[in-house]
């Protein structure tokens, strides 16, 4: 790690229009994953910075501007988000590769253009036409009336994101939340806060009215104020199934609404009769993709017992072509961990995946660098599906390959985990590729490579188990910051 000059920028929390440093004591160092070293510093938030960012979006809600905001007011402001969004797009791919450790194609597609394209969708579905009431039918009871069915905004949104997709997966809570009229808090990834920092600086360039939009850098202290405070409505967290868990809990003493989007271990269905090169092409992307740290990444490749030999050998194939590296190199495919810490974790299940017996086909070990926090991409074979790296979560380059004997096995191997936000089923006869997909407990299936990782991003998006509780993206990602009210009345007052 270098030492941090006058040199290295210093970016503020955003709370109640207004950016704050702080102490300069009190910062947190933001690296650059391919090199180690710093790139800028953010304040250590506290939870007191929080609370002050729930009062200023609790004030901002029920006394603000925003609050008398009419649709199309709502949407103006987001198009001049989208606007500037368009304007600093090159901005953020660079900063996504610096800080982010994504290589270029994932930086542009995945983390930026992405993120962007579900701003744009939530400006449309805050147009006029949006039915945000609805005629209920008359009814006959003790008396004779009609009503209305009214979609109101929840209120103070605490927002809790992850570091892997930092620009896409702020997005996807940020452009929901203030679309449906809600007010928020953002909390980013101590490790990738600068897109957040960023968003904010556009919502002030916009006009969005002090308060509407918070930031606050920082650690649990900052996450355990936003799950408790009785000041928020509904939490929105996008982490690990583990601390999940804990914001499930501490929200529950205030009965606060929690949508959680969590980790994933998920399956891809390979029969006899499947195309085995575009199927391997699946698994290498999965595995190499931001260097396997996303929860919907295909990590458990479920292959015909017929076919496994002939598979494998396609995979060592297709990951020969995988280049690690510094992503800022346009020459590299996959980039590094995001820290030292979770390299380390990946490395300790793969010491554990030796230990448990399965063998490793491909790579292992680091690639020879100097700096960074790389892992090369790592398949295990003769792997049973009891085994840890068959049930926990890697977040890393790792997969496992397991064979299967009939469907209901394939379907019985799948099933078996605590997990379910994604799977693929990869089959000759679409008829019978959709009925394995029915069979599956999870989010999302993709059938043949239909759509892809995020390629049908305006769908429902979340899991089943310990993937989480909610969905995210378009419609219904927008529908968890609304609540339903029913307004009814008699036909006449005797």
């Amino acid at each position: 790690m270098t030492s941090v000059s006058e040199t290295i920028p210093v970016f503020g929390q955003y709370i109640g229009g207004t950016w704050e440093v702080g102490d300069s004591t009190h910062l947190i160092d933001v690296l650059n994953p391919a090199t180690e070293e710093v790139v800028a510093r953010v304040p250590r938030g506290t939870a007191s910075d929080a609370a002050r960012a729930i009062a200023a979006a609790r004030n901002a809600f029920d006394h603000g501007p925003w609050a008398s905001y009419t649709v199309e007011e709502r949407r103006d402001a987001l198009r001049r988000m989208l606007e500037i969004f368009e304007r600093r797009r090159d901005e953020l791919v660079e900063l996504n590769i610096a800080t982010g450790g994504a290589a270029r194609p994932i930086a542009e597609f995945l983390q930026v253009d992405t993120a962007i394209a579900h701003l744009r969708d939530m400006v449309m579905r805050v147009m006029p036409t949006f039915e945000w009431e609805r005629p209920g039918p008359a009814h006959v009871g003790q008396g004779v009336g009609q009503g209305i069915v009214v979609r109101e905004p929840f209120g103070v949104a605490s927002l809790i994101s992850a570091y892997n997709f930092p620009l896409l997966l702020n997005i996807v809570k940020v452009a929901p939340a203030l679309a449906a009229g809600c007010t928020a808090v953002l909390k980013p990834a101590a490790t990738t806060p600068i897109e957040a920092l960023i968003i904010a600086e556009i919502a002030e360039e916009a006009g969005l009215p002090a308060g509407v939009l918070n930031v606050v850098t920082g650690d649990r202290d900052v996450a355990y104020e936003m799950s408790t405070n009785p000041d928020v409505d509904i939490v929105s967290f996008t982490g690990s199934d583990t601390v999940g868990k804990l914001i499930y809990q501490q929200a529950a003493a205030s009965l606060k609404k929690v949508v959680l989007e969590l980790g994933g271990k998920s399956a891809s269905i390979i029969t006899e009769d499947a195309n085995l090169e575009k199927a391997a092409g699946e698994i290498v992307m999965h595995t190499t993709m931001h260097a396997g740290q996303g929860c919907a990444l295909l990590t458990r490749a479920l292959v015909h017992r017929s076919r496994v030999d002939e598979f494998v050998e396609i995979l060592k194939q297709g990951f020969a072509q995988v280049r690690v590296g510094d992503p800022a190199d346009p020459t590299s495919s996959m980039g590094p961990l995001i820290s030292a810490d979770q390299r380390q974790k990946v490395e300790n299940l793969i010491a554990r995946g030796i230990e448990e017996g399965a063998k490793i086909a491909v790579g292992g070990g680091r690639p020879e660098r100097d700096r960074g926090f790389f892992v090369n991409p790592t398949i295990f074979v003769d792997v049973d599906n009891s085994m840890d790296i068959a049930q926990t979560e890697f977040f890393g380059p790792v997969g496992v390959v397991i064979p299967f004997d009939d469907d209901d096995d394939a379907v019985r191997i799948a099933n078996d985990s605590d997990f379910g936000l994604w799977g693929a089923v990869r089959a000759k006869d679409p008829a019978r590729a959709l009925a394995i997909a029915r069979r599956l407990r999870t989010g999302t299936v993709v059938i043949n490579g239909g759509g892809g990782i995020f390629g049908h991003g305006l769908m429902p998006y979340g899991g089943y188990k310990n993937s989480g509780i909610g969905r995210e993206y378009g419609e219904a990602g927008l529908d968890e910051y609304l609540e339903t009210k029913a307004i009814t009345w008699g036909v006449a007052e005797g």
